[in-house]
């Protein structure tokens, strides 16, 4: 008599979603997945606000309509508000790069030398401005700087026997105080890289070059200066970005964007009264795509000066 005998081990039955269970799970598109969420970000948040913003260049933006009107945003450009803007953030962004590429930079080599004293105090306290709110600094700078005889700097100018001056009403003293508040904040940041760049050089070299011979500006020259180029590299073009985008600085000073004579403009200001309080969004569009492409050729021009795009000899 022949009696069926069941299997001990039964076969599991498939789960549902076994196909998407092993998609995810497969190395091939692992990758993929974990990538896809800032794909979706940078296509949602980068490249959907560009195009629309191109189109939008090119139109004439009202409350409920829109409609295609050429280049005539482009062509309307071509006036003195626009110009003020350029020629008051170039001069910012000059002054900026003259002062926070070689003062950060001296600073460095001061504290990262064996014989500072105190030097995680001093890059504390120079680094703490840059935690500081650009509101709440511009509103200081703005009190300290003002017109009255008990601003701080008006206080300071009558030790010295001169009188009070309104820092904020002329084009050369308004400037004066942009450059000193981002010297103030941004000085302490552009330390950090440096600092950075200057604990990867080797010790051993500094020690070769002075069995040589070589005192300690030779020694800055030829050895600090090109192993830190790319550091200066980035600085340089952050410190252009950061140049032509100020903005918030300029607002909190004269507490608006609108100052006497447009001596406080700025591209983004330009941007935020046309878009903004004028509801002109088709010729803040293009006056934003043609900072971009200025800011654009301006970084390749400089790179391309520092021969960044050079191939390395093999």
């Amino acid at each position: 008599m022949k009696t069926e005998m069941t299997p001990l081990i039964q076969p599991r039955p498939k789960r549902q979603g076994g196909a998407l269970r092993q998609l995810f799970y497969s190395q091939r598109v692992a990758p993929y997945v974990f990538v896809l969420p800032f794909i979706l970000s940078f296509l949602i948040f980068f490249i959907y606000p560009v195009i629309n913003t191109i189109l939008m260049s090119f139109q004439e933006v009202l409350p409920g309509q829109t409609h295609f009107i050429g280049f005539d945003n482009y062509k309307n450009l071509w006036n003195d508000s626009f110009f003020t803007a350029m020629k008051n953030n170039t001069r910012y962004t000059i002054w900026t790069l003259l002062i926070l590429i070689p003062l950060p930079l001296v600073l460095a080599v001061f504290l990262n030398s064996k014989a500072m004293r105190w030097s995680g105090f001093f890059r504390s306290a120079l680094f703490i401005p840059t935690l500081t709110s650009v509101v709440v600094a511009g509103t200081i700078f703005r009190l300290i700087f003002g017109q009255t005889d008990v601003a701080v700097m008006n206080m300071l100018r009558h030790a010295f026997g001169f009188e009070t001056i309104n820092w904020l009403a002329s084009s050369s003293t308004g400037m004066f105080v942009l450059v000193v508040l981002a010297t103030w904040r941004y000085a302490g940041i552009n330390l950090i890289y440096f600092l950075s760049g200057l604990q990867n050089i080797p010790h051993d070299l500094y020690e070769s070059a002075a069995i040589d011979g070589a005192n300690r500006w030779n020694q800055f020259w030829r050895i600090t200066v090109p192993l830190l180029k790319p550091v200066t590299i980035y600085v340089i073009t952050i410190s252009i970005y950061g140049g032509y985008a100020m903005f918030t600085e300029s607002y909190m000073l004269w507490s608006g964007n609108h100052s006497p004579n447009d001596i406080g403009l700025t591209m983004l200001g330009y941007i935020y009264r046309s878009g903004i309080e004028k509801n002109e969004l088709g010729f803040g569009s293009s006056i934003g795509l043609t900072l971009l492409a200025i800011m654009m050729i301006i970084n390749i021009i400089q790179l391309k000066f520092f021969g960044m795009f050079k191939k390395e000899e093999d």
